[in-house]
């Protein structure tokens, strides 16, 4: 179990809890901490302020430097897909002012011009921390902000890395569950100890491929394989005139992915979070022995035999999960023997914590200390896990006030609530729903919508993914104006960012 003080032992440790006379039995319990830990990462406001904000003081930064005039400061990762949390780093690439052309500069010429972005750094102030990491694959620039202490990895002309994270959230608009799992169990991985590379475990993106792998290989699935929203290798085929190859493969995915929404003879999976999160432990409880003979593909969407594919041959990692948009690399390359086998440990030991008769609290086993005090301060949580908001804990990193849920009713799958077909309208948002600093954002990077606002040939435009929220009643419901949370300092920072982008 992760270790926490004792005070919050004694508290969490329950075998039920009490609301209202009625006993909660596990699969509620579950269901409502995974909502409480969604309210507890989710961005909000203030997070996307931030990280635009730094975003346009390292464009600042990049103007300093001679060799790099003209050049963009492009976001791509998590921030760029929705998939990052209050904490997540932002991933930015220098895109090199080579016309229309896609640039093929390399690797000594970037590791050149980032030690160049480093003294500008210094210079300009504002970061700290700078490392500059020149023998990785993809050669970074890394440091942290001063203002909000947001770490950022920079790298040089990272086109298929933007690429890849506009995939992901171009998924998301099948099933925003996807989104929801993700944060959870990144929290939950980084609570065992699992997510980190630099020590020898699962980065954040073989985290996303694990939860699109077993979103694949449910019963029924929520997604296809990979290769029915693009069927090519993503980054081999960014060539040639950078605008024509991006929106190739935009008017690909966009029309895949409408197709795949709009097919109503596709089964619905009704799967509720929980349900979905303890079948993801339950999947990869045996990855350590699965992983000897067999790799993780998400472009085919099944276990893939090594033996057999002669494209991993010759095996040489104790994990293999495919990139499925730049095969063969392997993502999960940085995992050793050993932390392979303490990756099967947390699958198993959190599996069996959460379907044990004797109860040990959710939160428990999915989050941090840091996180369970957040959400011991929130009303919602206070109600649920008794007095831990008289506890006065206090959280070890700064946090805005974080809005409860509209209400604690055990959900099963809905498909108004979590499925876009043919266009239908989002009435309301839930906790993890899209702020209007990134609806403005998110819009720009949608295969629909691109920023010049050119709908896809022959395909009909849909809405934003829509909100997965609970089942609505008169007190819960919350309908919102388009201004409504939103300061209008964060809207300035946004059109900034969007001018720019434009330009």
């Amino acid at each position: 179990m992760i270790a926490l003080p004792l005070p919050l032992i004694s508290v969490i440790y329950v075998r039920f809890c009490d609301i209202g006379g009625s006993k909660m039995n596990s699969h509620y319990s579950l269901e409502i901490s995974l909502r409480d830990i969604l309210q507890a990462v989710n961005p909000t406001d203030d997070d996307w302020s931030k990280r635009f904000q730094v975003i346009n003081d390292l464009q600042s930064v990049v103007l300093t430097v001679d060799i790099l005039r003209g050049a963009t400061v492009e976001p791509f990762g998590s921030f760029v897909s929705n998939l990052f949390t209050r904490w997540g780093d932002l991933d930015i690439s220098i895109e090199l002012p080579i016309r229309s052309y896609i640039s093929t500069a390399g690797k000594k010429y970037k590791q050149t011009l980032l030690l160049d972005v480093l003294k500008a750094l210094r210079s300009f102030g504002g970061f700290h921390g700078i490392k500059y990491i020149s023998h990785a694959r993809v050669p970074i620039l890394k440091c942290d902000s001063n203002k909000g202490n947001i770490s950022c990895d920079i790298s040089i002309n990272n086109l298929s890395g933007q690429m890849k994270s506009k995939l992901l959230f171009w998924i998301n608009e099948i099933d925003v569950r996807f989104r929801d799992m993700v944060l959870i169990v990144k929290e939950w991985a980084k609570a065992h100890g699992i997510n980190d590379p630099k020590t020898g475990t699962l980065n954040s993106y073989s985290l996303s491929l694990l939860i699109i792998f077993h979103f694949q290989t449910c019963e029924p699935a929520i997604l296809p394989p990979l290769s029915e929203i693009y069927p090519g290798n993503m980054a081999a085929d960014l060539i040639g005139v950078r605008a024509t190859a991006e929106k190739n493969i935009e008017d690909i995915c966009g029309v895949s992915i409408n197709m795949i929404k709009s097919d109503r003879s596709r089964r619905i999976n009704r799967s509720s979070l929980a349900d979905l999160f303890i079948s993801f432990l339950a999947k990869f409880c045996d990855i350590s022995l699965r992983a000897s003979t067999q790799g993780i593909s998400p472009h085919n969407g099944q276990w893939e035999d090594i033996d057999t594919n002669m494209i991993w041959q010759p095996k040489t990692y104790a994990l293999f999960i495919e990139d499925p948009f730049e095969q063969p690399v392997n993502c999960a390359r940085s995992v050793g023997q050993r932390n392979l086998h303490k990756i099967a440990h947390a699958f198993q030991s959190s599996h069996e914590k959460l379907t044990s008769a004797n109860q040990i609290h959710p939160l428990a086993v999915l989050v941090r200390p840091e996180v369970l005090s957040i959400i011991s301060r929130s009303h919602h949580a206070g109600s649920v896990i008794h007095g831990m908001n008289q506890l006065g804990i206090h959280p070890h990193v700064h946090t805005n006030p974080v809005r409860a849920p509209t209400g604690p009713h055990l959900q099963t799958y809905n498909s108004n609530q979590y499925q876009n077909r043919n266009g239908g309208s989002q009435t309301h948002r839930g906790a993890h729903a899209p702020t209007q600093v990134q609806q403005r954002y998110t819009y720009q990077n949608s295969p629909n919508k691109r920023v010049n606002q050119r709908p896809l040939q022959g395909v009909q435009s849909t809405s934003t993914s829509q909100s997965q929220v609970e089942p609505e009643s008169n007190n819960d419901m919350h309908k919102r104006n388009p201004n409504n949370g939103q300061s209008s300092q964060n809207l300035q920072v946004q059109q900034r960012w969007r001018v720019r982008s434009e330009k």
